[in-house]
Protein backbone atom coordinates (compact mmCIF):
# COMPACT_ATOMS: atom_id res chain seq x y z
CA UNK A 1 0.00 0.00 0.00
CA UNK A 2 1.29 3.36 -1.27
CA UNK A 3 -0.68 5.49 1.07
CA UNK A 4 0.74 5.87 4.93
CA UNK A 5 -2.49 5.95 7.79
CA UNK A 6 -0.83 6.06 11.05
CA UNK A 7 -4.25 6.11 13.00
CA UNK A 8 -6.72 3.33 14.64
CA UNK A 9 -6.42 -0.04 13.37
CA UNK A 10 -3.79 0.87 10.58
CA UNK A 11 -1.31 1.19 12.77
CA UNK A 12 -1.31 -2.45 13.04
CA UNK A 13 -0.52 -2.81 9.37
CA UNK A 14 -3.86 -3.66 9.06
CA UNK A 15 -5.51 -1.96 6.41
CA UNK A 16 -8.93 -0.82 7.48
CA UNK A 17 -11.35 -1.67 4.42
CA UNK A 18 -14.53 -0.23 6.65
CA UNK A 19 -12.79 2.86 7.23
CA UNK A 20 -11.95 3.60 3.50
CA UNK A 21 -15.29 3.04 2.72
CA UNK A 22 -16.66 5.67 5.31
CA UNK A 23 -19.33 2.68 6.37
CA UNK A 24 -20.17 1.16 10.03
CA UNK A 25 -18.27 -2.41 10.93
CA UNK A 26 -21.40 -3.66 10.88
CA UNK A 27 -22.79 -2.38 7.96
CA UNK A 28 -24.74 -4.69 5.36
CA UNK A 29 -23.85 -5.69 1.53
CA UNK A 30 -26.42 -3.30 0.38
CA UNK A 31 -24.91 -0.89 2.61
CA UNK A 32 -21.85 -1.37 1.07
CA UNK A 33 -22.22 -1.60 -2.45
CA UNK A 34 -24.42 1.92 -2.68
CA UNK A 35 -21.17 3.65 -0.39
CA UNK A 36 -18.88 2.36 -3.33
CA UNK A 37 -20.73 3.47 -5.95
CA UNK A 38 -20.85 6.82 -4.83
CA UNK A 39 -17.50 7.22 -3.79
CA UNK A 40 -16.51 6.30 -7.25
CA UNK A 41 -18.63 8.47 -9.21
CA UNK A 42 -16.95 10.99 -7.28
CA UNK A 43 -13.18 9.69 -8.02
CA UNK A 44 -13.59 8.21 -11.10
CA UNK A 45 -11.41 10.13 -14.19
CA UNK A 46 -15.10 10.52 -16.31
CA UNK A 47 -16.88 12.20 -13.66
CA UNK A 48 -14.20 13.53 -11.29
CA UNK A 49 -15.44 17.46 -10.59
CA UNK A 50 -11.76 18.23 -9.74
CA UNK A 51 -10.36 21.13 -12.01
CA UNK A 52 -6.61 20.50 -11.69
CA UNK A 53 -4.94 17.41 -12.93
CA UNK A 54 -3.19 16.96 -9.89
CA UNK A 55 -6.11 16.24 -8.09
CA UNK A 56 -7.66 14.16 -10.84
CA UNK A 57 -4.47 11.66 -10.64
CA UNK A 58 -4.47 11.60 -6.96
CA UNK A 59 -8.55 11.04 -7.19
CA UNK A 60 -7.92 8.03 -9.98
CA UNK A 61 -5.08 6.64 -7.38
CA UNK A 62 -7.26 6.67 -4.34
CA UNK A 63 -9.75 4.50 -6.75
CA UNK A 64 -7.63 2.10 -7.94
CA UNK A 65 -5.63 1.54 -4.82
CA UNK A 66 -7.93 2.02 -2.23
CA UNK A 67 -11.50 1.98 -2.70
CA UNK A 68 -11.97 -0.95 -5.52
CA UNK A 69 -9.91 -3.00 -3.19
CA UNK A 70 -11.72 -2.23 -0.30
CA UNK A 71 -15.14 -2.72 -2.33
CA UNK A 72 -13.38 -6.26 -3.84
CA UNK A 73 -12.57 -7.44 0.02
CA UNK A 74 -15.97 -6.27 1.55
CA UNK A 75 -18.32 -7.24 -1.57
CA UNK A 76 -17.09 -10.97 -1.47
CA UNK A 77 -19.09 -13.15 1.81
CA UNK A 78 -16.35 -15.56 2.09
CA UNK A 79 -13.88 -12.71 2.23
CA UNK A 80 -15.57 -10.71 4.51
CA UNK A 81 -15.77 -13.31 6.99
CA UNK A 82 -12.40 -13.71 7.60
CA UNK A 83 -11.45 -9.97 7.47
CA UNK A 84 -14.72 -9.17 9.66
CA UNK A 85 -12.94 -11.95 11.98
CA UNK A 86 -9.30 -10.38 11.94
CA UNK A 87 -10.69 -7.21 12.21
CA UNK A 88 -12.28 -7.79 15.92
CA UNK A 89 -9.51 -9.60 16.67
CA UNK A 90 -6.77 -7.09 16.13
CA UNK A 91 -9.37 -4.42 18.09
CA UNK A 92 -10.02 -6.55 20.62
CA UNK A 93 -6.63 -8.59 21.62
CA UNK A 94 -4.05 -6.20 20.35
CA UNK A 95 -5.11 -2.74 20.85
CA UNK A 96 -4.55 -1.94 24.35
CA UNK A 97 -6.64 1.02 25.84
CA UNK A 98 -3.69 2.57 28.37
CA UNK A 99 -1.33 2.77 25.15
CA UNK A 100 -3.69 4.58 22.81
CA UNK A 101 -3.03 7.82 21.48
CA UNK A 102 -6.99 9.02 20.42
CA UNK A 103 -8.06 12.14 18.48
CA UNK A 104 -10.74 14.06 19.92
CA UNK A 105 -13.49 11.88 18.41
CA UNK A 106 -11.63 8.50 19.89
CA UNK A 107 -11.73 10.01 23.27
CA UNK A 108 -15.55 11.03 23.51
CA UNK A 109 -16.61 8.12 22.06
CA UNK A 110 -14.30 6.02 24.55
CA UNK A 111 -16.38 8.18 27.51
CA UNK A 112 -19.90 8.39 25.60
CA UNK A 113 -22.62 7.30 27.58
CA UNK A 114 -24.74 6.07 24.36
CA UNK A 115 -21.24 4.89 21.96
CA UNK A 116 -23.45 3.04 19.80
CA UNK A 117 -25.35 6.80 18.88
CA UNK A 118 -22.20 9.15 18.93
CA UNK A 119 -20.19 5.93 16.67
CA UNK A 120 -22.95 5.91 14.16
CA UNK A 121 -23.38 10.24 13.99
CA UNK A 122 -19.70 10.87 14.02
CA UNK A 123 -18.99 8.52 11.44
CA UNK A 124 -22.04 9.75 9.28
CA UNK A 125 -20.42 13.27 9.40
CA UNK A 126 -16.93 12.02 8.41
CA UNK A 127 -17.87 9.85 5.59
CA UNK A 128 -19.96 12.75 3.96
CA UNK A 129 -16.13 14.88 3.98
CA UNK A 130 -13.87 11.98 3.12
CA UNK A 131 -13.55 12.62 -0.24
CA UNK A 132 -14.37 16.22 -0.54
CA UNK A 133 -11.36 17.31 -0.12
CA UNK A 134 -8.54 14.98 -1.24
CA UNK A 135 -5.77 16.54 0.38
CA UNK A 136 -7.60 15.75 4.04
CA UNK A 137 -8.88 11.69 2.71
CA UNK A 138 -5.90 10.12 4.57
CA UNK A 139 -6.65 12.00 7.45
CA UNK A 140 -10.25 11.60 7.49
CA UNK A 141 -10.13 7.85 6.42
CA UNK A 142 -7.47 7.23 10.29
CA UNK A 143 -10.40 9.07 12.20
CA UNK A 144 -12.92 6.84 10.61
CA UNK A 145 -10.50 3.62 11.53
CA UNK A 146 -10.09 5.09 14.93
CA UNK A 147 -13.52 5.18 15.31
CA UNK A 148 -13.82 1.60 14.36
CA UNK A 149 -11.40 0.29 16.90
CA UNK A 150 -12.88 1.97 19.92
CA UNK A 151 -16.34 1.24 19.33
CA UNK A 152 -15.34 -2.50 19.34
CA UNK A 153 -13.32 -1.78 21.93
CA UNK A 154 -15.86 -0.47 23.77
CA UNK A 155 -18.95 -3.33 22.73
CA UNK A 156 -16.12 -6.04 23.97
CA UNK A 157 -16.07 -4.14 27.33
CA UNK A 158 -12.77 -2.34 27.00
CA UNK A 159 -12.54 0.94 28.92
CA UNK A 160 -9.54 1.86 30.20
CA UNK A 161 -8.91 -1.61 31.59
CA UNK A 162 -12.35 -1.73 33.39
CA UNK A 163 -15.77 -3.52 31.50
CA UNK A 164 -18.03 -0.82 30.37
CA UNK A 165 -20.63 -2.20 33.34
CA UNK A 166 -17.81 -1.71 36.01
CA UNK A 167 -18.07 2.15 34.89
CA UNK A 168 -20.70 4.78 36.04
CA UNK A 169 -20.31 8.20 34.62
CA UNK A 170 -22.02 10.60 36.97
CA UNK A 171 -23.14 13.76 36.17
CA UNK A 172 -25.35 16.54 37.96
CA UNK A 173 -28.65 15.13 36.91
CA UNK A 174 -27.65 11.67 37.78
CA UNK A 175 -25.56 12.09 41.48
CA UNK A 176 -26.72 8.79 43.32
CA UNK A 177 -29.55 8.96 46.18
CA UNK A 178 -28.19 9.19 49.64
CA UNK A 179 -31.08 7.55 51.16
CA UNK A 180 -30.43 4.83 48.91
CA UNK A 181 -28.31 1.49 50.16
CA UNK A 182 -24.89 1.63 48.71
CA UNK A 183 -25.07 -2.55 48.20
CA UNK A 184 -25.76 -3.73 45.14
CA UNK A 185 -27.67 -6.81 44.91
CA UNK A 186 -25.85 -9.83 43.34
CA UNK A 187 -26.98 -11.22 39.72
CA UNK A 188 -28.17 -14.36 39.51
CA UNK A 189 -26.10 -16.74 37.96
CA UNK A 190 -27.75 -17.05 34.84
CA UNK A 191 -27.35 -13.31 34.15
CA UNK A 192 -23.33 -13.27 34.46
CA UNK A 193 -21.94 -12.50 31.43
CA UNK A 194 -20.57 -15.76 29.58
CA UNK A 195 -16.82 -14.99 28.68
CA UNK A 196 -16.28 -14.30 24.59
CA UNK A 197 -15.17 -16.90 21.89
CA UNK A 198 -11.66 -15.99 20.88
CA UNK A 199 -11.30 -15.75 16.98
CA UNK A 200 -9.01 -18.85 17.33
CA UNK A 201 -11.67 -20.54 18.95
CA UNK A 202 -14.06 -20.06 16.45
CA UNK A 203 -11.93 -21.83 13.73
CA UNK A 204 -11.51 -24.74 16.06
CA UNK A 205 -15.41 -24.68 16.25
CA UNK A 206 -15.82 -24.84 12.67
CA UNK A 207 -13.25 -27.43 12.30
CA UNK A 208 -14.67 -29.81 14.58
CA UNK A 209 -18.04 -29.42 12.91
CA UNK A 210 -16.41 -30.06 9.44
CA UNK A 211 -14.42 -33.50 11.15
CA UNK A 212 -17.55 -34.76 12.33
CA UNK A 213 -19.44 -34.48 8.99
CA UNK A 214 -15.91 -36.60 7.62
CA UNK A 215 -15.47 -33.45 5.69
CA UNK A 216 -11.30 -33.79 6.39
CA UNK A 217 -10.24 -31.20 4.27
CA UNK A 218 -12.24 -28.30 4.99
CA UNK A 219 -11.44 -29.04 8.88
CA UNK A 220 -7.32 -28.69 7.61
CA UNK A 221 -8.29 -25.57 6.26
CA UNK A 222 -10.09 -24.23 9.46
CA UNK A 223 -7.07 -25.22 11.45
CA UNK A 224 -4.43 -23.74 9.01
CA UNK A 225 -5.75 -20.27 8.89
CA UNK A 226 -6.42 -20.31 13.21
CA UNK A 227 -2.67 -21.28 13.17
CA UNK A 228 -1.57 -19.02 10.64
CA UNK A 229 -3.28 -16.05 13.42
CA UNK A 230 -1.80 -18.14 16.89
CA UNK A 231 1.16 -20.50 15.64
CA UNK A 232 1.56 -22.04 18.71
CA UNK A 233 -2.20 -22.90 19.76
CA UNK A 234 -2.37 -26.28 21.42
CA UNK A 235 -6.02 -27.02 21.01
CA UNK A 236 -5.40 -25.85 16.99
CA UNK A 237 -2.60 -28.28 16.81
CA UNK A 238 -3.85 -31.01 18.66
CA UNK A 239 -6.84 -31.12 16.66
CA UNK A 240 -5.38 -30.78 13.53
CA UNK A 241 -2.90 -34.18 14.65
CA UNK A 242 -6.72 -35.39 15.25
CA UNK A 243 -7.67 -34.74 12.10
CA UNK A 244 -4.79 -36.44 9.84
CA UNK A 245 -4.93 -38.97 12.51
CA UNK A 246 -8.39 -39.94 10.92
CA UNK A 247 -6.72 -39.54 7.27
CA UNK A 248 -4.28 -42.17 8.38
CA UNK A 249 -1.50 -39.41 7.59
CA UNK A 250 0.56 -40.24 10.77
CA UNK A 251 3.59 -38.24 10.21
CA UNK A 252 1.22 -35.49 10.31
CA UNK A 253 -0.65 -36.73 13.18
CA UNK A 254 2.79 -37.17 14.88
CA UNK A 255 3.96 -33.69 13.97
CA UNK A 256 0.96 -31.41 15.00
CA UNK A 257 0.71 -33.91 18.43
CA UNK A 258 4.08 -33.57 19.70
CA UNK A 259 3.58 -29.65 18.74
CA UNK A 260 0.62 -29.45 21.11
CA UNK A 261 2.64 -31.17 23.75
CA UNK A 262 4.92 -28.60 23.56
CA UNK A 263 2.67 -25.39 24.95
CA UNK A 264 0.48 -27.93 26.35
CA UNK A 265 1.59 -30.98 28.20
CA UNK A 266 -1.36 -31.93 29.15
CA UNK A 267 -3.67 -31.22 26.56
CA UNK A 268 -5.63 -34.25 26.52
CA UNK A 269 -6.17 -34.63 23.03
CA UNK A 270 -2.93 -34.81 21.77
CA UNK A 271 -1.90 -37.03 25.00
CA UNK A 272 -4.76 -39.85 23.46
CA UNK A 273 -4.02 -39.93 20.04
CA UNK A 274 -0.26 -40.21 20.79
CA UNK A 275 -1.51 -42.98 22.43
CA UNK A 276 -3.49 -44.08 19.55
CA UNK A 277 -0.18 -43.54 17.10
CA UNK A 278 1.86 -45.83 19.95
CA UNK A 279 -0.99 -48.43 20.18
CA UNK A 280 -1.16 -48.61 15.99
CA UNK A 281 2.82 -49.06 16.37
CA UNK A 282 2.85 -51.80 18.44
CA UNK A 283 0.13 -53.83 16.56
CA UNK A 284 1.88 -53.83 13.35
CA UNK A 285 5.38 -55.22 15.56
CA UNK A 286 3.42 -57.55 17.05
CA UNK A 287 1.14 -58.71 13.70
CA UNK A 288 4.81 -59.40 11.97
CA UNK A 289 6.44 -61.34 14.89
CA UNK A 290 4.96 -65.05 14.85
CA UNK A 291 3.63 -66.10 18.51
CA UNK A 292 6.70 -67.93 20.98
CA UNK A 293 5.76 -71.61 22.08
CA UNK A 294 6.13 -71.59 25.77
CA UNK A 295 8.68 -73.48 27.39
CA UNK A 296 7.78 -76.70 28.73
CA UNK A 297 5.10 -77.16 26.37
CA UNK A 298 4.90 -79.42 23.56
CA UNK A 299 3.70 -78.49 19.75
CA UNK A 300 1.04 -79.58 18.43
CA UNK A 301 0.10 -82.69 16.95
CA UNK A 302 -0.27 -83.18 13.72
CA UNK A 303 -3.28 -83.64 12.13
CA UNK A 304 -4.52 -87.48 11.50
CA UNK A 305 -3.52 -88.57 7.59
CA UNK A 306 -1.19 -85.06 7.95
CA UNK A 307 2.67 -86.10 6.16
CA UNK A 308 5.03 -85.35 9.43
CA UNK A 309 7.40 -82.76 8.09
CA UNK A 310 11.08 -83.26 7.80
CA UNK A 311 13.44 -81.29 10.34
CA UNK A 312 14.79 -79.17 7.23
CA UNK A 313 11.42 -79.50 4.64
CA UNK A 314 10.34 -75.19 4.55
CA UNK A 315 7.66 -76.42 2.41
CA UNK A 316 4.94 -75.11 4.38
CA UNK A 317 6.13 -71.72 4.89
CA UNK A 318 9.06 -68.94 4.95
CA UNK A 319 9.89 -67.70 1.34
CA UNK A 320 10.02 -71.44 -0.39
CA UNK A 321 6.59 -71.99 0.90
CA UNK A 322 5.26 -68.77 -0.18
CA UNK A 323 5.99 -69.44 -4.16
CA UNK A 324 5.09 -73.22 -3.66
CA UNK A 325 8.38 -75.24 -2.29
CA UNK A 326 11.82 -75.49 -2.41
CA UNK A 327 12.63 -77.76 -5.87
CA UNK A 328 14.60 -81.05 -5.58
Amino acid sequence: MSFQIERGLFVYDFIDQHAVLGVPIDADPQTIRKRYLKIARRLHPDSCISESEADKQRASEFLSKLVNPAWEKLSQERERIDYDLTLKMIATKRANPAELTLGNLGKELMTASNPDHFYRTSLKTLAEKQFEHLDQSLDITGQLSELNMVFLMRKDGQTNGRTSAQRSIYTGSNLPDSSQSPVRPDLPRSASVQPRESVTDQYCRRAEGYAAKNNFAQAVLELRDALRMDPTNSRCHALLGSVYLKQNQVTMARIHFNKALETDPHNAIALEGKQQLEAQAAGKTTSSTPPATKPGTKAPAPKSGAKPSKPNDQTGGGLFGLFGGKKK
